[in-house]
């Protein structure tokens, strides 16, 4: 910049201070003139959009050219995490959610987290032209959460059941022939022609009937909405995983079973999401008891902020019934990297005296929680550490 500190406070504070700053010897130019109009556009205090001399306008199709040029400008000007930042303002400063319907702006925004939010918000609504770019955006983000969570996840997982692959149960139905052939083929007889083998391998098949069963139950709520992303990706990594079976569940007053429509794949797990509408926790905990064969081996983990519209009486008592049976539970009031979130605070302690502690958590500290179930450790104290270090950091 032109003119170091002095240069960045008139960028901070505005047009509305440019007769003292120049009684001050400073004015911007070039790159800094250039960065001062992409912030004007958004924090000039109106409640419209203007940018490279154009006509003010909210929201009209005119203004897609001008908001995609903005979009480019800002993204060369500043860096990543800034630009998250002044997006966001622009679509709650200016309301221009509608204008990311057109693909030639979809192309220009820098995805993150909180643009699929928005995008899911407006799922409904996203014309045939502009899908393909919508699903970039979305699938862009999904790919940078899955190199950050997925080998977290997976070791996890495999640290925590650290299973035997084979046993030496003798079991005729259970031998591993391709392992126990291409290990004795050394063993081969050329006067019986056939292989002789030191060792038979078996698949441990009792404990493949018994692996661990995860459900996520996801509140669809608009508030939800960082959550349900990361409770996607995170849903499907473990779908992914032969070691547990993976329930991704969704619910407001109505229940879809995403695994079971979507399958694995995390894009369309989050456009299979419709945020807002009510909110019956208990019938989605009704519906998630059916997923159930194993008590023991199965964790449940309900991503809601407890709001509920339903039969409160009936989801404490349909808790502590799963608690008594074995069902590792897990409260999550919210999973994103944003700060502590608004929940009953009233419900969470009541399912916390049930056995279903209560906790915000952000992704990185999952695969620990999900381990720790896995093994058995008690989950109260877990949240209470967890808790106790989100405060701190």
């Amino acid at each position: 910049m032109s003119d170091g500190p002095l240069a960045r406070w008139r960028l901070i504070l505005g047009a509305g201070v440019d007769d003292d700053m120049q009684k001050m010897g400073v004015s911007l130019t070039g790159d800094d003139a250039m960065m001062d109009q992409a912030l004007a556009a958004i924090y000039d205090g109106s409640d419209d959009f203007s940018y490279g001399g154009g006509e003010r306008s909210a929201g009209r199709g005119k203004s897609s050219p001008m908001l995609a040029r903005w979009l480019s400008d800002i993204r060369g000007y500043f860096k990543d995490d800034l630009v998250s930042v002044i997006q966001s303002d622009a679509m709650e400063r200016k309301g221009l959610k509608q204008l990311l319907l057109e693909p030639e702006t979809l192309k220009n925004v820098k995805p993150d987290i909180g643009l699929v939010s928005t995008l899911m918000s407006l799922n409904g609504r996203i014309p045939e032209k502009s899908r393909e770019a919508a699903r970039e955006v979305v699938r862009a983000v999904v790919e940078e959460l899955n190199r950050r969570l997925a080998e977290g996840l997976h070791r996890a997982v495999t640290g925590a059941l650290n299973r035997r692959e084979h046993s030496p149960m003798p079991s005729v139905s259970g031998i591993d022939w391709k392992r126990t052939i291409s290990r004795n083929i050394k063993n081969y007889n050329p006067e019986l022609g056939r292989i002789v083998p030191e060792r038979y391998y078996f698949f441990d098949r009792s404990k493949r009937r018994n692996k661990w069963t995860v459900i996520l139950d996801m509140d669809q709520s608009g508030s939800m909405a960082d959550s349900i992303v990361y409770g996607s990706v995170c849903g499907c990594i473990l779908a992914g995983m032969n070691s547990v079976r993976t329930h991704v569940v969704a619910f407001d007053t109505e229940i879809v079973d995403l695994t079971e429509k979507f399958g694995d794949d995390p894009v369309d797990m989050i456009f299979g999401v419709q945020l807002g509408g009510g909110t019956d926790i208990n019938k989605s905990v009704t519906y998630c008891r059916g997923l159930i064969t194993e008590p023991k081996k199965t964790l449940f983990i309900l991503l809601t902020d407890l709001y509920e519209g339903g039969n409160q009486a009936r989801l404490y008592r349909q808790c502590e019934e799963l608690a008594e049976s074995g069902v590792k539970m897990v409260g999550l009031m919210a999973l994103s990297d944003r700060g502590a979130p608004a929940y009953n605070e009233h419900s969470a302690k009541k399912l916390a005296s049930l056995g279903m502690p209560c906790f915000a958590c952000t992704p990185t500290l999952l695969p620990e929680m999900l381990e720790a179930a896995l093994k058995g450790r008690d989950l109260a104290e877990l949240a209470k550490d967890i808790t106790a270090r989100s405060k701190k950091a």
